[in-house]
């Protein structure tokens, strides 16, 4: 006989995806057309996934001013939840344990809602997906990098193989954590180098639309090593955001970096063929349209400090229903 306390965790745990849902919806537009393509029971567990890196990277992203960062669609928790550690290092600490809490004891221990569903949400596909723990600490150790007061703590990085050992965290971990989600057609192992690069190629991506953004943040992610060659320096780099004008040394920095980019797609994307083939479509769906906002940095004349480069909501439509006639036909 099936009793409230089973029903009432059921309804709980959907109320947790359904949070996760609205999140990637807010946040991620690329990321959940794509997911649209996906069964119902992969595209939540990769919602969960999607809202368990956004809550962290928000936590980073609030780093000299931190929030409590509630979901005002849940209304039903209206108590004064906890108060949140004081700083962002404390704040991925605690977000670490109460994790590792969930997926050791089944217990978290907090009021805040939105927090108690989006790790309840993680954790859950975690375990229904057998994900191996190791790839989320190593992309909360990756985040730490990005919180003053941290031992890692950086914020600049002089050549792209250094970029590449962040990357490895903040970006390469994702697509490792979605392999078992996705699931493959080889060996997991098999996949993975390739699962790794979409990752690396969709961060760089955002650090070459985000320059502006990053700066303010006083953060470079495109290795000075790289912009040197072009005669561009961190000062270039202001004097371009102050004047809203990318000049030509810079322009051709970024057209370098974009070419780079590009290179890691084209390692990256054949790996889509090792994929589960129902899921193909969705991941094609979601390389296609991140690479093509390269794109429209290009057509933008690389003034990443006055446009920020997207792609039409026609043209992602277009290539998600192209997706969805591919997907069934599997």
């Amino acid at each position: 006989m099936t009793g409230p306390e089973p029903r009432r965790r059921t309804d709980d745990l959907s109320a947790a995806y359904a949070s996760c849902r609205r999140i990637a919806a807010e946040h991620g537009r690329t990321y959940y057309l794509a997911t649209t393509l996906l069964s119902p029971e992969r595209r939540r567990a990769v919602h969960a996934l999607y809202a368990f890196a956004r809550m962290v990277d928000d936590i980073v992203d609030h780093a000299d001013n931190p929030v409590r960062i509630l979901d005002p669609q849940d209304a039903t928790d209206r108590r004064d939840p906890a108060p949140l550690a004081d700083s962002p290092a404390q704040q991925l600490d605690l977000v670490e344990k109460q994790l590792r809490l969930v997926l050791e004891h089944g217990n978290l221990d907090t009021t805040d809602l939105r927090r108690r569903q989006i790790v309840t949400a993680a954790a859950d596909t975690i375990t229904r997906y057998d994900i191996a723990h190791a790839h989320l600490w190593t992309f909360l150790d990756a985040m730490r990098m990005d919180v003053p007061g941290t031992a890692t703590h950086r914020t600049r990085y002089a050549t792209m193989t250094e970029l590449g050992e962040y990357m490895h965290g903040s970006a390469a971990a994702i697509g490792l954590q979605l392999l078992p989600v996705l699931g493959t057609v080889v060996p997991v192992a098999d996949a993975e180098p390739a699962a790794a690069a979409l990752g690396e190629a969709f961060q760089l991506t955002n650090f070459l639309r985000d320059v502006a953004e990053d700066l303010d943040l006083d953060r470079i992610y495109l290795p000075t090593d790289e912009l040197a060659a072009f005669g561009v320096d961190e000062a270039h780099l202001r004097a371009c955001h102050q004047r809203g004008h990318t000049d030509a040394p810079l322009r051709r920095a970024l057209a370098h970096l974009i070419a780079l980019n590009r290179d890691i797609y084209r390692q990256a994307v054949p790996g889509i063929a090792l994929l589960a083939p129902r899921v193909r479509p969705a991941i094609t769906t979601a390389a296609t349209l991140y690479a093509e906002i390269l794109d429209r940095i290009e057509a933008a004349d690389y003034q990443v400090f006055t446009t920020r480069a997207t792609v039409p909501h026609r043209r992602r439509i277009l290539v998600a229903a192209k997706g969805l006639a591919t997907t069934r036909r599997h």
